[in-house]
């Protein structure tokens, strides 16, 4: 295990993990456990740098835990932890504030994006959000990290803190290099192809998710925007089509040009129908395992305190390194 790359994803517990995140990420982190040591983390410190419900948010935190291991992700091969409960995140994110230059922070294209969206709640926590990311990926010494094209930025920022740190206090943390899957990396929305499907669109018929009832997924496809040149291509000028052939192929093993001519010379109707049902048969053995998950909270305890202790060991040989470096006494227990 210890000779193998390390590896380092995390989900946020707010709003539903989505098929997109199903296809583009979990599924993918099923493939690296053999290969790579990986820790994947519920990353519930970030959701708070939005308004959440308390209750809700403990519940959404222990329903994303059953989704990692509902989708493949086995306890016994990988690190899976609540990020809260690791206090070296946050502890290390203060010593990384101190080499973050502002300029940086406001360059980051999230924090822009956010702070139109909620002005009434723009709070600190959420400008140096992209600190206690690098935080949460150097921790673990981390070889790669899982990114979609909307993560690179806080990528780049980690490798950047990463090499500032190594350079004045002398090497202490790898320079974390990006995994991008070459396949189904990018599910885009059912209301809006252009864009990436979200688990926050306020467009319900915008996403699946990930545990959604089968009639509730034949409706969305039924719904999704396709065009009017009504051949079944997977072509740029028809992203719609070409997103539900995506779908279609990552879920059902056929390749693009099989599913291209089984739908020559017919219509949307056939081709929205089929994909719809490989879609609900791909997701419900999913859905059938989350569900007895949940059944069994304390099994989830015990796999997210095994996985705390576990990442902690690991996060506190850093941690000690980098209080050592900047001078920091460590502590005595007498």
């Amino acid at each position: 295990m210890e000779d193998k790359k390390i590896i380092f994803s995390g989900a946020q517990p707010s709003g539903k993990l989505t098929l997109g995140n199903y296809i583009g990420a979990l599924k993918n982190w099923v493939a690296l456990q053999d290969e790579y040591n990986c820790y994947y983390c519920i990353v519930d410190l970030h959701a708070i740098t939005v308004p959440q419900e308390p209750k809700d948010l403990r519940k959404n935190s222990l329903e994303v835990l059953a989704k990692y291991i509902a989708s493949g992700i086995d306890p016994e091969k990988n690190t899976l932890f609540i990020q809260s409960h690791v206090s070296a995140h946050t502890e290390l994110s203060w010593v990384l504030n101190t080499i973050s230059s502002m300029g940086e922070l406001n360059r980051m294209t999230q924090f822009k994006e956010k702070s139109k969206k909620s002005e009434a709640n723009l709070n600190a926590a959420l400008y140096t959000y992209p600190v206690l990311m690098a935080s949460d990926i150097l921790l673990y010494q981390t070889d790669l990290v899982p990114v979609g094209e909307d993560q690179k930025q806080h990528l780049e920022l980690a490798r950047n803190l990463a090499q500032r740190f190594n350079t004045r206090y002398s090497e202490t943390f790898k320079v974390p290099e990006p995994y991008i899957a070459k396949v189904g990396a990018r599910i885009m929305s059912l209301q809006e192809p252009t864009k990436k499907m979200s688990k926050s669109d306020e467009n319900e018929n915008a996403y699946i998710g990930m545990i959604e009832t089968a009639d509730s997924i034949r409706r969305k496809v039924k719904r999704a925007v396709t065009d009017s040149i009504g051949i079944v291509k997977y072509s740029d000028e028809q992203p719609g089509v070409k997103n539900l052939i995506n779908i279609y192929s990552n879920l059902s093993g056929k390749s693009i040009e099989e599913i291209e001519n089984m739908y020559e010379g017919k219509g949307y109707g056939v081709f929205k129908d089929d994909t719809a049902e490989v879609i609900v048969e791909g997701l419900r053995p999913v859905r059938e395992k989350y569900e007895d998950l949940l059944k069994n909270k304390d099994y989830l305890e015990t796999i997210y305190a095994q996985g705390a202790d576990k990442a902690e060991r690991a996060a506190i040989k850093t941690l000690r390194k980098v209080y050592k470096k900047v001078g920091l006494i460590p502590r005595k227990f007498i």
